[in-house]
């Protein structure tokens, strides 16, 4: 059913960077919408994102509470969040401070920064991360729900220098500023994630746990390296220094499938891609992913998606599609647009 094409089209290409690549697939954009700083007892609560939100201490500390979690959580200057479900949080000086709501802080038009209490005591900064409503699910289905980076561990030392441009450029306004921004926020997500990558004990079973796993990378750069390629258990396992058992028994226990199962699935989501975004030939994409056959290459992608090449294709041409839920009640708007609401408390 494949054979092992050496001139792949630019569609089936990647790099043998798997974590490079699945963030370029989820379209993952980045971008600082503002923050506030404040003085003497103060609260905030704000709304449940629809998007990735990121958040940092610049001066003072604070306290996070963010619903569904069972006790508040310490920030320091240059402590870093992710919050990755669609849940309220409140940010505040003590966790006994009665919170203002942050609609009434942000409500001024295009008001971006804002100002709380007496004094600076307290500064932040935050934004958030657009993902592809599609692809994105990707990325999102194996993060956990908030990512805490204190700024005392080793994966923070980074941080610092991003923080501190990144609150240079805001205050300075100078020609540029925005995506000057916007790039140091997404080397800032980039670092996040490393530091997950690092650092998580109870990552979730997917391609960013099997990615931590330094026996098990190998074999994942091998297939996103070259995805169109005839991979065989030998070759992935020899790769990865190990057995064909044992490779198989800690692939499957760290990305929650086996090793080629991953490989097809890959493939399927880049053909997905190809058939949404290119005018590439459906012959043409089954050659680049491997398959020898048009046909064999359809029966596969209609096993693996319900649909065929074809008819996914003119499904996807027809406009953006619904947002699958991708976390249940967490689900998010991503790349849609925003809510009235919280179009006007982005300064978080």
């Amino acid at each position: 059913m494949l054979d092992n094409p050496h001139d792949l089209r630019d569609s089936a290409k990647m790099s043998a960077d798997p974590f490079a690549d699945i963030l370029k697939f989820a379209n993952a954009e980045s971008l600082v919408t503002g923050g506030f700083t404040a003085g003497g007892p103060w609260a905030i609560r704000f709304p449940a994102p629809d998007k990735i939100k990121f958040f940092a201490v610049v001066k003072g500390h604070c306290w996070v509470s963010i619903e569904g979690e069972a006790e508040p959580v310490h920030f320091e200057t240059g402590d870093v969040g992710l919050l990755t479900v669609r849940r309220s949080f409140v940010l505040a000086s003590a966790p006994d401070v009665e919170p203002i709501d942050a609609m009434e802080l942000f409500s001024g038009a295009g008001r971006s920064t804002t100002q709380l209490g007496d004094g600076q005591d307290f500064a932040h900064i935050g934004g958030h991360v657009l993902l592809d409503p599609i692809s994105g699910r990707l990325l999102t289905d194996v993060l956990p729900a908030w990512i805490h980076v204190p700024a005392a561990s080793p994966q923070a030392t980074a941080f610092r220098w991003l923080l501190g441009q990144l609150v240079d450029e805001r205050d300075a306004n100078l020609p540029g500023a925005q995506l000057a921004s916007a790039q140091l926020a997404q080397l800032l997500f980039i670092q996040i994630l490393r530091a997950h990558l690092q650092t998580s004990d109870l990552m979730l079973a997917g391609w960013l746990r099997a990615l931590a796993d330094p026996r098990i990378a190998p074999a994942l750069r091998l297939m996103h390296g070259e995805p169109g390629r005839s991979w065989h258990l030998d070759d992935l396992a020899k790769a990865c220094a190990m057995s064909r058992t044992s490779f198989a028994y800690h692939f499957r226990a760290r990305a929650g499938v086996p090793p080629l199962t991953y490989l097809a699935e890959w493939r399927m989501r880049l053909a997905e891609r190809a058939l949404r975004e290119e005018e590439t030939p459906v012959a043409a994409i089954a050659r680049s992913l491997g398959y020898t056959s048009e046909s064999a290459f359809s029966n596969a992608f209609k096993r693996m998606t319900g649909n065929s090449p074809q008819k996914f294709r003119n499904a996807s041409q027809k406009g953006p599609r619904e947002n699958p839920s991708f976390r249940s009640q967490d689900t998010y708007a991503m790349r849609t647009a925003s809510s009235p609401a919280n179009d006007l408390v982005e300064g978080a």
